[in-house]
């Protein structure tokens, strides 16, 4: 019991081990997935940082919110295709988009992607099997006036939609007043900004000092105070921080020109990134964990095993302890049965003696003789009785010689010629003349006790065989065969138990004393079926003489 409890006591030791290696190693797997899926987002991060440095660089003249789209989208081209910097790797990201403040695209490169999902515009990323999509509200070029109103970066429209909403709403360009410095000088006015003209009157003149002020204007000439000539200025819109007009869209009301400010202007940045390196990674972190489980659990089921074989080996320990000490009572117990057994066969000889001696006697009335004579039947099947119980307990010394088989076999028959005809019984003794080791007390003890069962057990008329045989070149096998009821299958194995018998007249004890014998030389026996009826004992591994 105490062991038992032992044993449930590390079993569930080791299964909660088991657990925690188990849970610690999902806990792990959870992190460094949490840890990639951390380093992505840093990357897209990166590329965010590097696109809105981009967008600064594009603005118009550096200061202006408006950007050209024809320079924008090969740059979005470029950073898809990964051979912008180092922080894209190749195939990483799949596409990226500029979006305004309601969430629609402004500018796109790669495949297009959903943008409705409402996850994505809650939690600003939505991870899918093989994709994460990202938004950035990071800084894409916005800037902030003197007066503290934010000027956003603007993406003007393509130039075809441009001119075909424009001429759709049935207003062209509009018309512009010559400024003073645009009109032509008068006739005696010196040439401006040192230019000199042969006739300065001339429309040709004054269209070629617009042209010099316009080019001047957009090379960023540090001499050059004059605005763009083709730029409508407002000072209105100056004090409010709002980005000037362009000259294309003065035609415009005011509403329209708002509307497309809120649509054009840049808000966010949606990026699409391959997950195949996240997921490569995490199951190769899977893998591992897997894979440390699975030592785990052979060390936990390893250690279990040992402990059941120690365990095993502990109680087996314990049991041959208290089997020595029951054999050691036993053997004592024996000592004294025999003692006691050969003590008894000492008055049995008086009383034997006594009932003879009255049996013999002339004066002797014939009803004194004859319970004299059953006295003395008695006295004979007890003193047998104890003959076999004291045969039984004597120790088994195996002392080896070369013996012929046959030999021993004639002599033990001869000895039972009495008992075969009595009975009328036929023994034949066949087989090759073999020499075995053995002890010959021992053996012709065997050999009677066997052939004695088998006379008992044949009815009138009947037959024994004793058949010898050579098995292999170092062993041999004895059968006693005959021709009597034989035995039912269920008691073949209890038959050489101590004191089970099927005769009436047995004692149970002679075939035990002959498993005995066969055991203490290290052979075999077994009780057989013999065709068509009767029994078979087959001795096996009887060992050659050399």
């Amino acid at each position: 019991m105490e062991l038992t409890r032992r044993s449930l006591l590390v079993y569930g030791l080791l299964a909660a081990l088991w657990v925690l290696v188990a849970g610690w190693q999902i806990e792990e797997h959870y992190r460094f997935k949490n840890v990639a899926k951390t380093d992505l987002r840093n990357r897209s991060k990166d590329i965010a940082n590097t696109l809105s440095a981009f967008i600064r660089g594009l603005r118009f003249r550096g200061r202006e919110p408006w950007i050209i789209p024809e320079r924008l989208e090969p740059v979005l081209n470029e950073m898809v295709n990964g051979r912008t910097n180092e922080l894209v790797r190749s195939s990483e990201l799949v596409a990226i988009g500029l979006i305004n403040a309601a969430g629609e695209p402004i500018a796109w490169a790669g495949r297009p992607l959903d943008l409705s999902q409402k996850e994505l515009l809650q939690e600003g990323e939505r991870w899918g099997l093989r994709t994460v999509t990202l938004i950035n509200p990071v800084d894409l070029g916005a800037s902030v006036t003197s007066e503290g109103v934010t000027n956003p970066t603007i993406v003007l429209p393509p130039f075809r939609e441009l001119t075909n909403t424009i001429r759709d709403s049935g207003r062209g360009f509009p018309r512009r007043e010559p400024r003073p410095e645009d009109l032509p000088p008068p006739e005696n006015a010196p040439p401006p900004n040192g230019i000199a003209s042969s006739d300065t009157n001339s429309p040709e003149a004054a269209r070629s000092n617009f042209a010099e002020r316009e080019s001047r204007h957009h090379e960023g000439d540090p001499s050059f105070s004059g605005g763009p000539p083709n730029l409508a200025r407002s000072p209105d819109s100056e004090r409010a921080g709002r980005p000037r007009r362009p000259f294309w869209f003065r035609g415009m009301d005011e509403k329209e020109y708002q509307s497309l400010i809120q649509k054009r202007a840049l808000h966010g940045l949606v990026l699409a990134m391959s997950t195949g390196s996240f997921q490569a990674a995490s199951t190769r972190d899977l893998w591992l964990r897997l894979i440390i489980v699975f030592l785990a659990t052979i060390l936990a089921a390893g250690s279990a095993m040992v402990w059941r074989e120690v365990a095993k080996v502990s109680d087996l320990q314990i049991r041959l302890v208290r089997a020595s000490e029951l054999n050691t009572h036993l053997k004592e117990m024996n000592l004294a049965a025999a003692g006691l057994a050969h003590e008894t066969r000492n008055p049995l000889n008086i009383i034997r003696g006594l009932a003879q001696m009255i049996s013999k006697r002339d004066d002797t009335v014939p009803e004194i003789r004859q319970k004299s004579r059953d006295i003395l039947d008695q006295t004979d099947k007890v003193t047998a009785q104890l003959n076999e119980f004291i045969n039984y307990s004597r120790p088994r010394e195996v002392r080896r010689s070369p013996l012929a088989l046959n030999s021993v076999v004639t002599e033990v028959v001869r000895a039972l010629t009495y008992d075969l005809e009595e009975k009328n019984i036929r023994l034949e003794v066949k087989g090759e003349q073999l020499a075995i080791e053995a002890d010959e007390q021992l053996l012709r003890q065997a050999l009677f006790n066997l052939i004695l069962n088998a006379v008992q057990a044949v009815n009138g008329s009947g037959q024994i065989e004793v058949l010898s045989e050579k098995r292999s070149a170092s062993e041999a096998a004895l059968e006693i065969r005959d021709n009597g009821p034989g035995v039912p299958p269920e008691r073949r194995t209890e038959i050489f138990k101590p004191y089970f018998t099927t005769q009436k007249t047995g004692t149970g004890l002679g075939l035990a004393v002959v498993q005995q014998i066969v055991l203490a030389h290290g052979w075999e026996i077994e009780c057989l079926p013999n065709a068509p009826k009767g029994a078979v004992f087959r001795i096996t591994h009887l060992k050659l003489a050399a």
